[in-house]
């Protein structure tokens, strides 16, 4: 019995070296990238990681006068004070409603703008909508947030002028001063920006098709519609679930400065997100902790939001994360 004990504990300690060896002899081979991978490493620690010692603002009654660990400590106090907030609901409620609107119209205007380049045979021609498209990612929500005011303008606006020449309205409407309209405003913003620079991955995954299943598809005699619901689609749909996950992880960041450019006194209670609520207490109203608090709130509820999807996407058989 002792040699058998003996022999199981030499197996062990040869398993562990061999395995010490292969983990060093990986490393080795790989420390290339490894120290490629490196300054990316410590900026993520520095920037991402490191600020988060700031959460412990949400605990404490802070002053800035004060150092960290001489501020008054007050447990939950700022949680509970901020769902106690009506406007905070409604924040979250804004949120989560444009952050819905924003996702839906960019995943269907993406995938269908991608299909219809895919489609085009003339590849000149392709070049030239693939570039204009991807032009509006390049520009500030600054110049964007102008566009849309001309555009919606009650004097000068394009959409007044279509709607009056043929005889939908009579008199111009005030897009910008009425809340509902703010949303699908910030949503088709959003699309024009984003459309084009959206669809470069779809067109990357619909360039990895078999193009002999669209021959074999033509000789028996499918349409185009039909190679594109049965080929196209399906053999994209691994690259759709994966953004559609990264998404959702973002399905709390409405995004802020269309919101703030945008927004006016007359849409304020649809206009504010999250972010426009952490700013105006943090730095307008200095109340720091109940800032950092909304923050926290933020972040964790994206973190579960992404864990349930990747289980559910796991579940059905599909892409996930991890």
């Amino acid at each position: 019995m002792e040699k058998l004990y003996m022999d199981a504990a030499k197996d062990v300690v040869v398993k562990k070296e061999k395995k010490n060896k292969t983990l060093a002899t990986r490393i080795w081979q790989q420390k290339e990238l490894i120290l490629i991978a490196l300054p990316f490493v410590i900026y993520i620690l520095v920037f991402n990681y490191a600020p988060l010692v700031g959460w412990t603002m949400a605990f404490q009654k802070y002053k800035p006068a004060l150092g960290m660990f001489e501020q008054e400590w007050v447990g939950l106090a700022n949680f509970k004070q901020l769902f106690s907030d009506s406007s905070f609901i409604r924040v979250i409620r804004n949120t989560i409603s444009m952050s819905i609107i924003n996702l839906s119209l960019s995943f269907f205007f993406s995938i269908t703008f991608a299909v219809m380049l895919n489609e085009l045979k003339n590849k000149s021609i392709k070049k030239v909508i693939q570039t204009v498209s991807y032009l509006p990612h390049f520009l500030s929500w600054i110049i964007v947030t102008g566009i849309v005011l001309d555009v919606l303008s009650t004097e000068t606006g394009v959409i007044n002028q279509l709607l009056m020449t043929f005889n939908f309205i009579d008199q111009p409407i005030n897009f910008l001063a009425d809340p509902k309209y703010f949303w699908w405003i910030v949503g088709f913003s959003n699309v024009w920006k984003s459309t084009g620079w959206g669809s470069i991955i779809y067109l990357s995954a619909m360039s990895s098709i078999n193009d002999e299943l669209y021959e074999a598809a033509e000789m028996d005699g499918a349409s185009r519609l039909r190679k594109i619901w049965h080929i196209t689609l399906p053999g994209i749909k691994p690259t759709i679930f994966i953004l559609l996950l990264i998404n959702i992880g973002n399905i709390m960041n409405a995004g802020f400065e269309v919101q703030y450019l945008l927004g006016n006194g007359l849409v304020q209670e649809v206009s504010q997100t999250i972010d426009i609520y952490v700013l105006r207490y943090g730095i307008s109203l200095g109340n720091y902790s109940l800032a950092t608090a909304a923050g926290i709130f933020n972040s964790v509820i994206s973190v579960i939001l992404i864990t349930i999807a990747n289980k559910f996407s796991k579940a059905a058989g599909e892409e996930s994360l991890f």
